[in-house]
């Protein structure tokens, strides 16, 4: 395959523009906030799953705060109606009696009942202060997704930015190369990474190896337009006054 000289010097241009584009998606794939967001995320999950938790543990507690207190209610309804039966007086003895007793007994269930009460209020001031600390840890955690996104965003920003430019610049390079020339320069940029590079000092510019001595006699016989590889990496070779031929 033969090439113009200046348009097999193009080349270098050509590679340095994929590099670049390559080295922007290899950068997009292992951001460091990428594995920071998904950290994230799964802290976020834990967090609101504990909110969840404890604000049912809050919300049962406040329906037996609720339920107890209608259950003292009554028993002092029902106290407060047997006091008023004694307080009229003419009572018999036996009601009298039975009234009396039963005072007793809703006192005894009162007490015990207000003792109850207390406790579960304890229980649910324990509860309010975990569904505080809850929602302060899953702000937190919010917070820290955010930032992470934010981060990311603006690395993706400055990336789609080059990435755009570099697309152009590409866009319009490649029409100045031959077909079969760009052809061969892709499927080797698609099998190695890099299509080409610069012979300096008997050193291949792509893969950065050395080229023998053969090898190097045969690319000093080569015409100036002839378009000649490297043995190793399969690389477009572009000589220049460093190549040293």
């Amino acid at each position: 395959m033969k090439a113009d000289p200046a348009v097999q010097r193009a080349l270098l241009d050509l590679a340095e523009i994929d590099a670049e584009l390559s080295r922007a998606t290899h950068r997009r794939r292992t951001l460091p906030e990428l594995a920071e967001i998904a950290a994230a995320e799964t802290a976020l999950q834990a967090r609101t799953d504990d909110q969840v938790s404890v604000r049912t543990a809050l919300d049962d507690l406040d329906r037996e705060v609720k339920r107890q207190e209608k259950e003292i209610d009554a028993v002092r309804a029902r106290e407060d109606r047997d006091r008023s039966l004694l307080a009229k007086g003419g009572l018999p003895s036996k009601q009298l009696s039975e009234l009396e007793h039963e005072l007793e007994t809703l006192q005894r269930r009162q007490n015990a009942l207000e003792d109850d009460l207390l406790e579960l209020m304890e229980q649910r001031e324990a509860a309010e202060a975990n569904t505080q600390h809850a929602t302060v840890a899953l702000e937190k955690a919010q917070e820290a997704l955010a930032d992470a996104q934010r981060r990311r965003d603006a690395v993706f920003a400055d990336l789609e930015s080059i990435e755009a430019k570099r697309a152009a610049e590409r866009a319009a390079l490649t029409p100045k190369f031959p077909e079969p020339l760009l052809a061969l320069y892709d499927r080797v940029r698609q099998h190695r990474g890099i299509g080409a590079g610069l012979l300096k000092h008997r050193r291949c510019g792509a893969c950065q190896l050395e080229i023998d001595r053969s090898a190097m006699a045969r690319i000093s016989a080569a015409a100036a337009d002839d378009v000649v590889t490297c043995d190793e990496c399969g690389a477009i070779l572009v000589r220049t006054a460093e190549s040293g031929l």
